[in-house]
Parts: C-alpha cells; structure tokens; sequence
C-alpha cells in the first residue's frame, strides 16, 4: 500500500492537491494520502494533518505574522513523516514553507517530489540550486519550464496544467447571470482581487474605485466579484454602490463568473490562467507593500509578470503592478476593452493561444501516475535510510 504525505499551503494548491489525490486513489485504491491541505484535499480522499488556512500570505514582511503558526505546522508534517515513514513526500508550491519541510524530510531517506514547483527562474533563481540539493524530480505545469529546470540539471517532466480539466463552468453563461438577478445583454466585469487576505485588502479597493470609474462612463456595466473561500466578511464590508446598484460578490464561483465576463480584472497568480482557459479579456493586477515590494524586485528576473504573457512571449494582456496599480488605469484598461471590439478579439485570439500552450487534459492523472512510480520504486538507499533507527539519523 503506497503511502504519500502531500503539503499545500494555499486555495489553488489545494484544488489541484485534491484533483491529485482523487486520480492517486483511482489509480490505486489501496493508496494512503496524508498532509497539509484543506477542503479540496480532504474531498479528494486525503487525511488532513493539518489545515493551511491562515498561513498563506504574500510578502516577506506580512510572512513574519504567521511564523509561530508555520513553526507548528512544520513541526506536524516533519513528525508525521517520521512516524508514518510516507513512499515519498509531494510539495506543491508554497515554497518558503515547503521548502524547509522538504529538505528535512529528505533527512529521513524519503524521496522529493516537487509538483508544481515555484518560479525560480522568474525571482530568487539562487534557490534553483536548492531545491537540485533536495528534489528527486520535478512535475511542471508550464511548457517552457521543462528545458528551464532541466538546464539546471533537476529531472523534469511537463505534465501539463491541471486547470484544463478543473477550470470549467457549472452553468451557462445566460442562466447563470440570470440566477444573479443580472442582465445577460449588458456588459460584466468580472472582479478577482486574491485569494489571500493582506492581497485583498491592498488590491479590492483600487478595484472598488476603477469599477465606480467604468459605472460612470458606461452605466449598464455590471461587476461581480469572485470571492476566494475562508476570507474573512470584513474585507468585503466597504462595498460601494455604482449606478444605482452594488456588485454582485460570489463565493467559489471564480470559472462560472470568468466564463460569463466581458472582461476580468484579476490579481496575478491562478486567477490569470483560468481567465486565459475562459478566453476573458484580462486586466493583470498587483500590489504589495511598498517594503515588500522594494526588497523583492530586486530579485525579480522577468519583465512581465502575468503568466499569460510569459506563455505567450509577448504582451497580451495588460499588467497593473505596484504604483501602475491605480484606479484610473484599470478603469481606462477596462472601458477599452468594453468600448473596442476589435482589440477585445484579439485579446480573446491570443489567449487562444495561451491555453493551447497549456497542454492537454489529464495533467493531475499523469501527476498521479509519476508520483506512484517513484513511491512503487524508491531507491534502495531511500528504503535503507529508512529502516535505520531514528536515533542514528
């Protein structure tokens, strides 16, 4: 009977740990799975170690916040480890976190598996040789980051984006408005500020504000926010009124409310990738604390950040960061796509493109299929490492 203990820290490492976990149990139904994770893992037939709620942050001073929390949790998976002696350990993202775990758990003899790996070649590229100290292989999700990590001398395979499957719509685009009490013939927006509460709070009220700006120019215009799971009321209590109306706020909707959007403006990260699957004319948004932000880009090794565009090798949607993240700009980005058919096409057209470049459906199968081979075959030394007595490690 395999056994994996599987660590995800965030909403969208979450859906995909459960997507993997589902296909891991189907292809084995004698599999053990346990780990970090929350709902989307737990529904997938995993045993929940511990939740991530609450550690998930952006920025390396907000990070300092949920330490004592990390600490304990880090802990819980490094003694699980021990005791449950797991086939091989699956970090998904999360990398200040998953890290630490990883290479402490390699200590025990058990095998690294790192799906869906951070973006070192994008930022922090002096980790790449990190995790090459602690990974066993590398299950990548966008095309151009095989021949990346390869380079790099860290066994690879691009598996395709998990999203392909999970990213489709319950209801079409025409009921599923009309169950909001909204107008099918007038324009949405679409409104995805984060799925982490400190991003939220820097970025929904800029998105507030640039919604106003668009309600003036163009009435009709309806907004709806795509709210992530487990974020507190608060951050959604200064909704404001634009013509006449408040904006629709939604929870766990984020495909059905991108498949129904005339245009998205959504904060870099998943969002932009499901946007680019549902064809949505994007607007890429970001914003972090000015010390944050000012110590991180300097580690910054890419000129764009939205993965579209670093899929597509050029700029096909427009990006926001930081000061550009302003009101008057997403609205003028906005009102061009609602206002220029032509441009919207293209936009539509290259994004096209994109998704193409995503790879087929299957992605969380053939993740499923490299994680049990390792777990089926780990090394001898793995299986000798782990035989020894704890207390000569």
């Amino acid at each position: 009977m395999p056994k994996i203990l599987i660590s995800c820290g965030e909403p969208s490492g979450d859906l995909y740990a459960g997507a993997l976990t589902a296909e891991l149990r189907r292809l084995d139904p004698t599999v053990d799975v346990m780990g970090l994770g929350g709902e989307q893992l737990r529904a997938g037939g995993a045993r929940l170690l511990d939740d991530y709620r609450g550690l998930a942050v952006t920025g390396l001073v907000e990070a300092l916040r949920v330490l004592p929390r990390s600490l304990g949790t880090y802990r819980r998976l490094v003694t699980a480890a021990r005791v449950e002696r797991p086939d091989v350990f699956v970090a998904i993202d999360f990398p200040d976190f998953n890290f630490r775990v990883a290479r402490r758990i390699k200590r025990f003899g058990i095998p690294i598996l790192y799906y869906i790996p951070p973006q070192l070649w994008a930022w922090r590229a002096g980790r790449m040789r990190e995790l090459q100290a602690f990974a066993d292989r590398v299950l990548v999700i966008f095309p151009f980051e095989e021949d990346l990590y390869r380079r790099a001398g860290i066994p690879v395979e691009f598996v395709g984006h998990p999203l392909i499957d999970l990213a489709r719509a319950t209801t079409p685009r025409s009921p599923y408005l009309e169950r909001l009490s909204l107008d099918p013939a007038a324009p949405v927006v679409a409104l995805l500020p984060g799925s982490r509460p400190n991003e939220v709070a820097r970025i929904l009220p800029v998105l507030w504000q640039a919604a106003t700006r668009v309600g003036s120019a163009i009435p009709r215009t309806q907004f709806v926010v795509a709210r992530a799971p487990h974020l507190h009321d608060d951050l959604f209590s200064a909704v404001p009124t634009i013509v006449g109306r408040k904006p629709t706020i939604v929870t766990s909707q984020t495909d059905d409310v991108l498949a129904a959007a005339d245009v998205a403006v959504a904060a870099s990260g998943t969002a932009t990738v499901q946007a680019a699957i549902h064809g949505a004319p994007l607007v890429v948004v970001y914003r972090l604390s000015p010390l944050t932000y000012a110590i991180g880009r300097r580690f910054v090794r890419v000129s764009t950040y939205a993965m579209a565009n670093l899929i597509a090798g050029r700029t096909i949607v427009p990006e926001l960061i930081q000061d550009a993240c302003t009101p008057e700009a997403v609205a003028s980005e906005v009102l061009r796509y609602l206002t220029d058919p032509s441009h919207a096409a293209q936009t539509r057209a290259a994004l096209a493109e994109v998704r193409g470049r995503l790879g087929r459906g299957g992605a969380s199968a053939r993740a499923a299929a490299a994680i049990l081979e390792v777990a089926r075959r780990a090394p001898a030394v793995h299986a000798a490492e782990r035989d020894k007595p704890f207390h000569n490690r």
